[in-house]
């Protein structure tokens, strides 16, 4: 397709929607009924392009991208059955509605059997085709919404999501054993562990071992989005309702109809999202930003959170009710450094995934095992992707680590197999510097955590978010929480 054609298929898409329509094209050999019916549209919003005969409508549908097209079943040349059939395997496609003067249960059938949205016989009222077009110009626009929302939260390469590489440490035990327990049922499922330890992929291994697996799984960040906008990316939003709101889109609790939906960082969600989620989890429905029309839906949640839940919900920083409803499965995902057996083949499928045939120097792999990974898996792959970079003669070496993990110092023998309990238990005082005291509140080791990897980067913000796995913003609002400044220090 041409620019110039883009450009004027945008503009007339946009004129369409600016009046409340849709862009149609009308195919039909009968010149005065094209006329009327195409007035009569246009006093209803839509923008119409007409043709004559089926060829000259196939080749406008492969010029412009057109919401509906309504098509004659009889025509010269290429009747409105042959167009439908052409369209089979074009995925942006309009939606189709046929007309025709003498319709037969036959031919009504083949075209629905062929993708048709429907059949109208002739002669038509107006105001039903108006709104056939308009509910099938809805699904035409649904369907391709649900389709971007999918295939972005699904789009994962090797490097991102590594599986289960290493999961046969001691410590992941207890993991493995509960995602067997709770991936067959219904229930919603709490993931709890610091920032990066792997909790998505937790819940995606749910999520592929659950009756669900060949349904959609879909996920949000919870603190990765402004507040202002959290709720119209869950639920949708109907046309209208707020500034910029130029066309209904669907949330994404609709795009993971079927499927599972996991929110990561779910104590991010402020107060008020946290009532209407309550709400879908016992209604198994919702509304719309600005709209009226319930929506039903069929959505497994898993949670994460790197929080301590159940201490905000005693203190109603975190709705009780909500607690208790996600809390119905927990899993305790343990720091990687309380996995170091993993270290090594978790480094390797990182680097074989963005730089195959590169090798690992021996003196690397005892820096990685030394360092104590404040940041957990997410960090040990951005240091491998980084270093893969600057490796030299096929391999990684030990300068081009990062200079606090290539100055680590070794860790205990005993570090490895560290840990095989919860993952909020804090490590020995020696096998970690910074450690606060044994038996100290989640959020004592983060604040903690937090403070030392600002002062490893010299209070490099954007850095420090990147290696804890988290936002700036939500960086910004615990530094702030934590009252933390230069001038502090970590423990030890």
């Amino acid at each position: 397709m041409s620019d110039d054609v883009t450009t004027r298929d945008q503009g007339n898409k946009a004129q369409a929607a600016d009046r409340g329509g849709a862009y149609v094209l009308l195919a039909d050999d009968e010149s005065r009924l094209r006329q009327v019916l195409r007035r009569e549209l246009e006093r209803r919003g839509h923008r119409v392009v007409e043709a004559e005969d089926g060829v000259r409508a196939a080749r406008a549908i492969d010029r412009e991208s057109f919401d509906v097209a309504v098509l004659d079943i009889r025509m010269p040349g290429l009747d409105g059955l042959e167009v439908l059939r052409s369209l089979a395997d074009d995925d942006g496609a309009p939606e189709v509605i046929l007309l025709t003067g003498n319709a037969t249960v036959e031919s009504a059938v083949e075209a629905m059997k062929l993708g048709a949205y429907d059949f109208v016989t002739k002669p038509c009222r107006i105001e039903v085709l108006d709104a056939l077009i308009r509910a099938a110009a809805r699904k035409r626009g649904l369907e391709r919404e649900n389709e971007r929302l999918r295939r972005r939260e699904e789009h994962h390469s090797a490097a991102h999501d590594p599986g289960v590489v290493g999961w046969n440490s001691r410590a992941m035990k207890p993991v493995l054993r509960m995602i067997e327990r709770l991936a067959p049922s219904e229930l919603p499922v709490l993931i709890l562990g610091e920032s990066g330890v792997g909790k998505e992929i937790v819940a995606r291994e749910i999520h592929r071992r659950s009756r669900r697996a060949s349904g959609p799984f879909v996920d949000l960040s919870c603190a990765a989005i402004p507040d202002n906008l959290l709720e119209s990316e869950l639920f949708g939003h109907e046309k209208g309702a707020f500034t910029g709101a130029d066309a209904p889109r669907a949330g994404l609790l609709e795009a993971a109809h079927g499927g599972t939906l996991f929110l990561d960082e779910i104590g991010e969600l402020p107060q008020g999202l946290q009532v209407k989620l309550l709400r879908v989890l016992e209604t198994m429905s919702f509304f719309r930003v600005g709209g009226r029309k319930k929506i039903t839906v069929d959505v497994r949640l898993v949670a994460a959170t790197n929080r301590d839940l159940a201490a905000e919900s005693r203190t109603g920083t975190f709705r009780a009710d909500l607690y208790y409803r996600i809390n119905a499965g927990t899993i305790h995902v343990p720091p990687l450094r309380e996995r170091r057996e993993e270290i090594e083949p978790l480094a390797r499928a990182f680097l074989d995934a963005v730089a195959p045939g590169v090798g690992i120097d021996d003196d690397v792999l005892a820096a990685l095992q030394a360092y104590d990974w404040p940041g957990n898996v997410r960090e040990l792959r951005n240091v491998i992707e980084r270093a893969s970079l600057l490796a030299r003669d096929g391999r990684l070496g030990r300068d081009d680590l990062p200079r606090e993990i290539a100055h680590a110092e070794a860790a205990p023998a005993s570090a490895a197999t560290a840990g095989a309990g919860t993952s909020f238990s804090p490590p020995p005082q020696h096998e970690m510097p910074g450690t606060p005291r044994p038996g100290a509140s989640l959020q004592e080791l983060e604040r903690q955590r937090i403070l030392e990897v600002l002062h490893q980067t010299r209070w490099h913000r954007n850095r420090a978010a990147e290696i804890l796995g988290i936002s700036v913003r939500t960086l910004y609002r615990k530094i702030k929480a934590y009252g933390l400044d230069r001038d502090q220090v970590p423990v030890g």
